[in-house]
């Protein structure tokens, strides 16, 4: 296959960004996006020019580090991580524009490279428990109904790609946030911290500078791992609830 990318290259945070046009040969239908860049980076490398940064780490879909938006698409046309996103879902001559995340919560590190601290940030601020564990307990020590656990292993899915901010048209987080509280505040050992987690996350939330929800639903179209958008309206009955209990 024979391609042409236009890929956003930017120095650092604090300089002009810009698409260069690059045309890339040879890529095999098989190759994933990210030996797709690789290709690219080896040609550059040899040509002396600097090659393209882009996050990476497992390419396994595991970790969410690859944050691309493809033609205009987080991750790309597929409901997957760009590491898991293969050549064969483009044509031979096909034009392919790769950009980062657009989010003004996630600066521009370099290039495709964006900073997602704010998520870790969300996290820190409420994503805990306190109940002790010591070692292992028994697995039925701590009886959890089927649907609690069920919903609890869905949000804990979530790979804190940013896919759902870079995909909303206002850069919202709910859908992270709202993975990461319902995650914990469905299952016994989350409930101390019920109330307190989810009004100090949302907070959070909105102090990193990430846009309103206004359940447009294209985070929950984008994400790689299904996280299904009611999560936010659960999200949103736990702040209410929270909120009217804090004011008694």
């Amino acid at each position: 296959m024979k391609l042409t990318l236009r890929v956003w290259r930017q120095r650092d945070a604090g300089a002009e960004g810009g698409m260069t046009t690059y045309d890339v040969d040879g890529i095999s239908p098989d190759m994933s996006f990210l030996e797709m860049l690789d290709t690219l980076n080896e040609e550059l490398i040899l040509k002396g020019d600097d090659p393209v940064a882009f996050d990476h780490d497992c390419r396994e879909g595991i970790c969410g580090a690859c944050s691309l938006v493809i033609n205009g698409e987080a991750h790309g046309p597929e409901r997957t991580t760009s590491c898991q996103l293969h050549m064969r879902s483009f044509r031979d001559g096909d034009t392919i524009d790769v950009e980062p995340w657009r989010a003004a919560a996630f600066p521009v590190v370099r290039d495709l490279v964006v900073d997602r601290s704010a998520f870790d940030r969300i996290i820190q601020s409420g994503g805990y428990i306190t109940a002790p564990t010591g070692a292992a307990p028994e697995a039925h020590a701590t009886p959890v109904p089927k649907p609690d656990a069920d919903t609890a292993f869905e949000h804990a899915e979530c790979i804190g790609c940013g896919a759902c901010v870079a995909a909303c048209p206002n850069g919202s987080a709910m859908l992270f946030t709202s993975a990461k509280v319902n995650h914990l505040n469905v299952l016994p050992q989350g409930a101390p911290e019920r109330e307190s987690r989810v009004l100090d996350m949302v907070a959070t939330m909105d102090e990193e500078g990430f846009g309103g929800c206004t359940l447009t639903g294209e985070c929950a179209t984008a994400c790689p791992k299904g996280i299904p958008l009611f999560s936010i309206t659960r999200m949103n009955r736990e702040y209410v609830r929270a909120a009217r209990k804090g004011r008694r």
